[in-house]
């Protein structure tokens, strides 16, 4: 028999003859009314359990990992106001279902059963995904996540302090507001929770505000393995300014008083704070999940006897709220109603297209006040002397700092994180002053926590914040690729466009340092970043052209709610000369403000119809030396400056290759997983013009004087494209 029919069985035998598990007297401030609300929740979380089994095996629905075993959490809820943000973890079915009954005019057991039937109705997902979450309730949505959603619960909750002082346009927490983040016991050994914790912890050490509840639901098991008995508490109950609280969650009263005490904690202190709740497991896993493989079958009826229903009707029964006939009255009309529901739920449309999945891919523009730029008085007291420097051409790395400047001016919602941005000002000096000028708490020196400054940044946007976190190399970003890919990204694809994240993360990145190598400093690969679908990837050549782009990628992020990555160019940040020393051919004025590149435009480099260069950074830097050789050969040539790495700008490019002979793609990336690669693919499908590329080869890049030899060089470029003219490609 399945284990669902069970419980449900057990359920139904055991109320009926008053065998309901021992336990604690009721105590503490639920009252009895909310108490049989939060019952109710529980009721209704497990009759959606139950249906869910069902309807996966009438092909109805497609995902049935549950909550049943987790029912407490709806006593969580009710301890908590539904203007705090909730990050869930995917067995907080009765943590929703109890929020909607804080907000009036909600049809919680409508909307899960539309996201059970992934029907394109569904209120967050559209569809998409079953998960949960709700606009309306303050409830980002998630799917399985296994600890990828505690790091933007940090900045969330650095948010609600940091917005008392700035003032964010679109700010969504009050002022009073506490974050909740939950997760599993098993999920609390992954690094990703360890660091998303122990940011929480170095941050409130220094005194910064922290109002973040972590709530570890701990039913003992991770799938198939078990928690060791005690871990969770010698793990985190010790914790420097990290208060511990643990309840059991089997007790609806006793979970309604502690996490009532340790919430009011965190709001009045402003600092973070542990719940342990102890709960159980019921059913397994997920619905394909047989627990009796890897436990005994006395292990498994052990957890089903504590099932927190019964324990629900005990306690409700001595606490005089509610007798148990009409504790089992209510449990069978949940299960009615919500089969009456599902009649109907599985009837609503679904999505039938790739044009409808995708629609929620990018997300909605919103309305934003105008502004005219700082002004001149502003700018003035920001840059001081910095302000006759910009009569003179400068190298890149300057152009980006006073860009960051400008843009700080103007959006008071910008703020940088990351590792030494801040009282160092970044380890090449693009942030240098930033730090003076706009103060520590919108310029954060972050702990070394890749995966903490992406979360941080997250959270921020959550909360009206343009956040610019700073990944100091390429290759750091490895450590955390999965918070733009996991969480940033697909956050407006799973509500359906209703949240949304809007950020630019700045990386340090690329080849030819002198000297650098290994795969830390010198990193010639950004494939993943161009395989996250959403994402826009941005990458300047000069200091002009980077003021410029990443004025617009701001742009795109305030108005257009858009997760860009602006990849800058490490060998190109002190770059002076082009061709021979003391020319100062690649020094650039810096741009007034308002000037920007929009998305999807491309800059051409001369007229020269036998060829067409196609490049970005330091291939873009290499193929205008090669240009101007090519040219005492006879070869009319035009280079063509990409600008935007994902999407790319295929029409714009188009135009600016026009009635050149041939293509010559210079791409500093791998052969093997290259831009090149899809640039090739595109100019093959879209144009019938002699084609050849020039790439690095597969292979990391070395230390000391063979730095460059894996790259494309000059030399290189000039050779490749005598080939193609020679007609030999």
């Amino acid at each position: 028999m399945d284990r669902a029919q069970i419980v449900h069985e057990n359920f139904l035998r055991r109320t009926a003859s008053g065998d309901l598990p021992a336990g604690k007297a009721p105590a503490g401030p639920l009252d009895a009314g909310l108490a049989v609300q939060v019952y109710r929740s529980g009721c209704l979380t497990r009759a959606l359990d139950i249906t869910s089994r069902k309807m996966q095996a009438a092909g109805e629905g497609f995902y049935t990992i549950g909550s049943s075993g987790h029912e407490g959490m709806a006593a969580v809820a009710a301890a908590l106001r539904p203007t705090d943000m909730a990050f869930l973890h995917y067995r907080d079915a009765a943590f929703q279902i109890e929020r909607a009954n804080q907000v009036p005019g909600q049809s919680i057991a409508w909307d899960m059963l539309l996201s059970f039937a992934c029907s394109s109705e569904d209120p967050i997902s559209g569809g998409r995904h079953k998960v949960l979450g709700s606009k309306a309730l303050n409830i980002p949505p998630q799917t399985s996540t296994i600890a990828s959603h505690l790091p933007k619960a940090v900045g969330a909750a650095y948010s609600v302090g940091l917005a008392k002082r700035v003032r964010p346009e679109h700010q969504a927490l009050p002022d009073d507001a506490i974050v909740m983040c939950s997760f599993g016991d098993a999920s609390a050994n992954h690094s990703t929770a360890q660091g998303a914790i122990n940011t929480s912890c170095w941050t409130a050490y220094q005194k910064v505000p922290m109002p973040l509840l972590w709530v570890c639901e701990d039913n003992g098991i991770g799938i198939s393995t078990k928690t060791p008995t005690g871990w969770i508490a010698a793990n985190f109950s010790q914790r420097p300014d990290l208060a511990y609280f643990h309840c059991d969650g089997l007790d609806i009263y006793e979970t309604f008083r502690v996490a009532r005490e340790a919430a009011e904690y965190v709001r009045t202190r402003r600092k973070p704070a542990f719940l342990h709740i102890r709960t159980v497991r019921l059913y397994g896993h997920a619905g394909a999940d047989v627990q009796t493989t890897y436990m005994s079958k006395a292990e498994v009826e052990a957890d089903e006897a504590n099932d927190p229903l019964l324990h629900s009707v005990r306690l409700l029964g001595d606490a005089g709220a509610l007798d148990s006939g009409e504790a089992v009255a209510i449990y069978e009309r949940t299960l009615a109603r919500v089969e009456r529901i599902r009649e109907e739920a599985v009837t609503r449309p679904r999505l039938d297209s790739a044009e409808g999945v995708m629609r929620s891919l990018i997300p909605p523009k919103r309305e934003n006040t105008p502004s005219n730029g700082p002004s001149s008085e502003a700018r003035a007291a920001a840059f001081g002397s910095d302000l006759k420097a910009m009569e003179q051409p400068q190298i890149m790395s300057r152009c980006i700092n006073w860009a960051l400047t400008d843009l700080m001016l103007e959006h008071r919602e910008i703020a940088l994180m990351g590792e030494d941005v801040c009282a160092k000002g970044g380890v090449y000096g693009v942030t240098q002053k930033l730090g003076q000028r706009f103060g520590r708490a919108r310029v954060i020196d972050t702990l070394l926590d890749e995966q903490s400054i992406l979360g941080l940044a997250i959270g921020m946007a959550h909360n009206g914040f343009v956040p610019m976190p700073e990944i100091q190399f390429l290759a750091y970003l490895h450590n955390a690729e999965d918070q733009l890919r996991g969480e940033a990204a697909t956050l407006p694809f799973f509500s359906n466009g209703q949240f949304t994240n809007p950020m630019v993360v700045r990386i340090a990145g690329l080849g030819y340092q002198k000297g650098f190598g290994g795969h830390f400093h010198n990193d010639n690969s950004f494939a993943v970043l161009r395989d996250i679908p959403g994402l826009v990837l941005c990458c300047p050549s000069n200091g002009a052209d980077a003021a410029k782009l990443l004025r617009e990628c701001v742009r795109l992020a305030r108005e257009e709610q858009r997760l860009v990555v602006f990849l800058e160019p490490i060998a190109l940040y002190p770059m002076r000369d082009l061709h021979e020393a003391g020319d100062g051919g690649w020094l650039r004025h810096y741009p007034a403000p308002g000037e920007n590149i929009a998305l999807g435009q491309v800059t051409r480099h001369g007229d020269g119809s036998d060829l067409a260069i196609v490049s970005y950074a330091n291939g873009l830097y290499l193929s205008l030396q090669a240009q101007k050789r090519l040219a005492a050969e006879g070869v009319k040539s035009r280079v063509i400056d990409l600008h935007w790495l994902s999407p790319l700008p295929e029409e714009a490019l188009l135009e600016a290759i026009g009635d050149a002979g041939r293509v010559l793609v210079v791409d500093e990336t791998r052969r093997t997983g290259g831009l090149a690669e899809a640039l090739m693919t595109m100019l093959g499908e879209r144009t019938d013009k002699p084609l050849a590329r020039y790439v690095a080869e597969d292979s990391f890049i070395p230390t000391g004087p063979a730095y460059a030899t894996t790259m494309p060089s000059a030399d290189g470029i000039v050779a490749a494209a005598q080939d193609l003219i020679g007609g030999k490609a």
